[in-house]
């Protein structure tokens, strides 16, 4: 890991860490079943709620949201209980999702619905989505401009309810036979990179910046996101599997309506055809594979790549970052987008 990038992030992930664990009333000794399962979903304690130290996720958003603050010429450490707020938001998107996707496991673990039933599972969610708020209030404590909390509180919600769009949109999708390529950006847009966009726009918010220099963040972690997710599915076909630790088979096989498919399924009668079989086997995926080579599918998501990357890294370039953190940024940015795509 870079230099500035490994030294911020030893500081700054360990303060959200703190936050998180603050608000959700993590202090050292075994919880009770309401704050248990959501502690046990952030990876604190195990299904006893004992301590335990597992996969937590890489706490990206908040990074992003810490850099982007100092970036921009603010003080991190007021942000924190955003950046904190951010990565609760996206956990409690995490217990639904398992729930509504019938996902036995996460990182590794049974999901919290496995363990404790839909019903207190869906609840757990929820009160994590009212801890997020909670959070988010904690930012006048720092000495933040009430005006800034307000205005955050609103990019906050706003943000909520596009999270659920895409969600809803997702579900949607798996229940029809077509959809176009607009309607699949639009829902990664919702689903994915809206959460990061939040995350970078709260960080310049916070610090002060100038309304144009927000938007240029916000752009920066919209198209972070998108190519983020547009990679990804090119690598859920095309990957090294040696590399990626899934095999590159398992979106063919599963029908998964990603980027490159849905650019197949428009272009090619043939890949169409196809996929009206019900039991796909090597042969389809080979076949698959062929076709949408043969549709030029690989070549439109890896374009749509590189120009979602090029924005991002035109839209950071454009909010002007100084110091440290700037540094940091870049070469975060670069760790997620550099992949062989």
């Amino acid at each position: 890991m870079p230099t500035e990038l490994k030294t911020l992030s030893q500081e700054m992930i360990p303060a959200v860490e703190a936050e998180m664990q603050a608000v959700l009333h993590a202090d050292g000794t075994q919880p009770d079943s309401f704050y248990g399962m959501m502690q046990y979903h952030m990876g604190w304690v195990d299904e006893a709620l004992q301590p335990a130290v597992v996969n937590s996720g890489k706490r990206i958003r908040p990074l992003l949201c810490l850099l982007s603050c100092a970036a921009a010429g603010g003080d991190w450490q007021q942000a924190v209980p955003a950046a904190a707020a951010i990565e609760i938001l996206h956990n409690f998107s995490l217990v639904h999702d398992d729930i509504e996707d019938a996902s036995d496991t996460r990182r590794g673990r049974q999901t919290v619905w496995k363990i404790w039933g839909i019903e207190q599972a869906i609840n757990a969610g929820d009160a994590m989505f009212a801890i997020a708020h909670l959070a988010m209030a904690r930012l006048e404590e720092r000495g933040v401009d009430p005006a800034i909390v307000v205005q955050a509180l609103r990019r906050f919600d706003e943000t909520c309810v596009q999270l659920t769009q895409g969600q809803h949109a997702d579900m949607d999708f798996e229940k029809r036979d077509q959809v176009s390529v607009a309607e699949y950006l639009e829902m990664i847009g919702g689903k994915t990179a809206v959460l990061i966009s939040l995350s970078t726009e709260l960080g310049a918010r916070i610090a002060g910046a100038a309304p144009q220099t927000n938007t240029h963040y916000n752009q920066y972690g919209l198209k972070l996101g998108l190519a983020f997710q547009v990679i990804d599915d090119i690598l859920g076909i095309w990957g090294d599997e040696s590399r990626t630790g899934k095999s590159a088979a398992t979106d063919i096989i599963t029908k998964k309506k990603t980027l490159p498919v849905l650019h197949g399924l428009e272009h090619s009668p043939d890949l169409r055809q196809l996929y009206t079989q019900s039991d796909p086997d090597t042969a389809f995926v080979q076949q698959a594979i062929t076709l949408l080579n043969a549709a030029g599918s690989h070549d439109y998501a890896r374009q749509q790549a590189v120009e979602y990357s090029d924005s991002a890294s035109h839209h950071l370039q454009a909010a002007n970052p100084n110091g440290p953190a700037a540094r940091a940024l870049h070469q975060l940015t670069h760790m997620l987008l550099a992949r062989d795509f």
